[in-house]
């Protein structure tokens, strides 16, 4: 019986969850709250309050065979291990794959330039920082016991009810223009796509891209979910008068392309979305 415990049911790990349990595999999720606990029991996957203050519950591990991270990291990285790395490395004959979800902002900026994962981690924010101390960690697991994590460094997540489409529709999309500003992305079934591409190769230690096949300017895509939508194309505004929120403009601090040849070469992934083109036309579609 296969057996997945993510840590953290969010935007990316509930689609793996949904297909996996789909196949008759048996899903288990944290929640920081006895709501969120609730609402993932409701789901119909076993559920435990989990927000890293003290050791996991021995019952959430029992039987697991696989494993998902997607928990953000705290100030002293990932909260996951800060009370649980032991039981997690006494588990290790147990858990035949293991996953952290990471970020592209570990590469830092690279004015426009392609990284692949070999380009050396030189974060530029404190997100950026935080995942790279994550990944320590998690990689360290896998070195003292032989845990067998792998890194997934994401790009930008779209989906549905997340995406340009959705601004658009309520009028909050901005387009902002920074000169020579990139971005790459991924659609979240791809992410998916990913991940169960791993489950069937497993390489331990391995880190990935999880990323589309074109980076584009973020004014761009908007332009293109506009005129997607029949809808007025917004006005053009210079980054340095956008209105955007600390989260939002902490992600024009880096501007790199970012090569997903590893999970294509190793792992024989073949997108469903390989642009936004494609990712945003389908998203369209369900919409209407």
């Amino acid at each position: 019986m296969m057996n997945l415990l993510c840590f953290g049911l969010g935007f990316s790990a509930r689609v793996l969850a949904a297909r996996l349990a789909a196949k008759g595999w048996t899903i288990s999720a944290t929640s920081r709250s006895e709501e969120g606990a609730a609402a993932i029991r409701k789901a119909g996957y076993r559920a435990f309050v989990f927000d890293g203050s003290e050791a996991l519950p021995d019952e959430a591990l029992a039987g697991v065979t696989h494993l998902l991270a997607s928990a953000p990291p705290g100030a002293e990285g990932d909260p996951v291990l800060r009370h649980s790395a032991a039981e997690l490395g006494a588990r290790a004959r147990q858990i035949r794959w293991a996953a952290y979800l990471s970020t592209t902002g570990v590469y830092g900026d690279h004015g426009g330039g392609l990284v692949s994962e070999d380009t050396p981690l030189t974060p530029n924010t404190e997100r950026g920082h935080k995942r790279l101390m994550a990944e320590g960690q998690w990689l360290g697991l896998w070195r003292e016991h032989g845990f067998p994590v792998h890194i997934f460094r994401l790009a930008g997540i779209y989906g549905p009810g997340r995406n340009q489409l959705v601004s658009l529709s309520d009028g909050t999309a901005k387009r902002v223009i920074k000169e020579g500003q990139i971005f790459s992305r991924i659609h979240v079934e791809d992410i998916a796509n990913v991940l169960e591409a791993s489950m069937a190769r497993p390489n331990p230690g391995q880190a990935y891209n999880v990323c589309d096949d074109e980076a584009a300017p973020p004014q761009d895509v908007v332009e293109f979910g506009a005129r997607l939508l029949g809808l007025p194309v917004p006005p053009a505004i210079a980054f340095e008068n956008a209105e955007l929120s600390p989260m939002a403009r902490s992600f024009y601090a880096d501007s790199k392309r970012v090569s997903n040849a590893r999970i294509r070469q190793e792992l024989g992934v073949r997108l469903t979305y390989p642009s936004f083109r494609e990712g945003l036309g389908a998203i369209a579609r369900e919409m209407r």
